[in-house]
């Protein structure tokens, strides 16, 4: 069965050169773009994820994401405007983190769920020194005015 298969397309190939159809090909009798000594036999997934502009995280298996992603929570949750709103963060990390604790597939990988309330103090730690890196805010006074006078020019009359 498999002769017939490779015979029939033995011949739509033979004929197609025949015709013409592979000549002036663009790229024609240029290596591979990305292919690169020594062989390495992943370079169509990586240029592909290059191309397409994919993260290559995409490709780690669970637990390995899971991990990068608990690492990176301090950075994740500098920017969040409530704690609340850092607590929910962590909660939906430790949800999947659980979930795939209940059902491990993939490599072995230790990943533990993240203590929210350690989270937390290390937010409110980061804000506590931003607002005192940052500049005091000054009102600018115009001299010659008292600051309970503002209101007293349209009470006046001429």
């Amino acid at each position: 069965m498999t002769d017939r298969w490779e015979a029939a397309a033995e011949a739509q190939i033979r004929a197609a050169q025949e015709r013409g159809e592979f000549d002036n090909l663009p790229g024609a009798g240029k290596p591979l773009p990305g292919r690169h000594l020594p062989y390495d036999e992943s370079w169509w997934i990586k240029s592909f994820l290059e191309r397409e502009q994919i993260p290559g995280d995409l490709l780690l298996p669970t637990p390995l994401l899971l991990r990068r992603r608990v690492e990176k929570v301090p950075h994740e949750v500098r920017d969040l405007p409530t704690e609340a709103s850092v607590r929910a963060y962590v909660g939906d990390l430790n949800r999947e983190v659980l979930a795939w604790l209940r059902n491990p597939t993939g490599p072995q990988v230790v990943v533990r769920p993240v203590n929210a309330d350690e989270v937390v103090r290390g937010w409110r730690a980061d804000r506590e020194r931003a607002r005192a890196q940052a500049p005091a805010a000054t009102v600018p006074v115009t001299p010659g005015r008292s600051s309970r006078g503002w209101w007293r020019p349209w009470r006046r009359r001429p």
